[in-house]
């Protein structure tokens, strides 16, 4: 089945309330949004620095579809979350290990039409260099009809940084390789879509201070005159 999804009225309501954040105060700009397709089973991929990302690309992504993403587990043990979370359509899934049963909802989901969006990098960037993991390439092999679509995310670590005021840009564009390529395993997929989000969404750190300002901070104290 490959039809076009609706929005479930959690998500709807989520974006709803998120949506003056992203727009208003982060001035969210949104190109490439024909990239990502209306309907069928997409495999989104895209950049993590800050807890605004998913937010900011739900929004971004409203126009076209709701998007289900594979999210770490530890938010549904937060009290009142975890019904939200599944009303939206969010998939839980351990960190740092093999989860079967999150991989075989999402591929349950990807064949029922929906669209599944994948952080590569697995967690926030922090300003450090991530690996890709291979759990996006195992999903684009088990569904090859799905389509893949990347997306950039920029601006979203200043969402928190009042009263500097964001810009948050939202980039959707396709692959340029495509899809998985024939020969071309699950791990050097992950890296090479990884590797092109990042050349449009360079790492940054996220936080109410900005990593420059901080290291600032901290040499001044370092250098300040110390009384006995």
């Amino acid at each position: 089945m490959t039809g076009h999804e609706g929005f479930t009225r959690a998500y709807r309501l989520a974006m709803k309330v998120c949506s003056p954040v992203v727009r208003r105060w982060g001035r969210l700009e949104v190109e490439g949004l024909d990239a990502l397709p209306a309907s069928g089973p997409v495999l989104l991929a895209g950049n993590h620095d800050s807890y605004w990302d998913p937010v900011a690309i739900g929004v971004a992504a409203l126009p076209r579809r709701q998007i289900r993403a594979l999210a770490k587990s530890s938010l549904w043990k937060i009290a009142g979350l975890a019904r939200v979370l599944d009303g939206m359509g969010q998939i839980p899934i351990e960190r740092g290990k093999s989860d079967h049963a999150a991989i075989a909802r999402a591929v349950e989901e990807l064949r029922a039409g929906a669209c599944i969006g994948i952080f590569p990098e697995g967690t926030r960037s922090l300003g450090r260099r991530l690996r890709a993991r291979s759990g996006f390439g195992r999903l684009a092999a088990e569904v090859p009809e799905a389509e893949v679509v990347c997306v950039a995310v920029t601006g979203t670590v200043d969402i928190p940084r009042f009263p500097k005021r964001p810009r948050v840009r939202v980039r959707f564009f396709s692959p340029a390789g495509g899809g998985l390529a024939h020969g071309e395993d699950a791990a050097a997929l992950a890296v090479r879509l990884l590797e092109e989000i990042r050349s449009h969404a360079p790492i940054a750190a996220a936080g109410r201070r900005s990593r420059t300002a901080s290291a600032r901070r901290a040499a001044t104290e370092t250098d300040a005159p110390t009384h006995a």
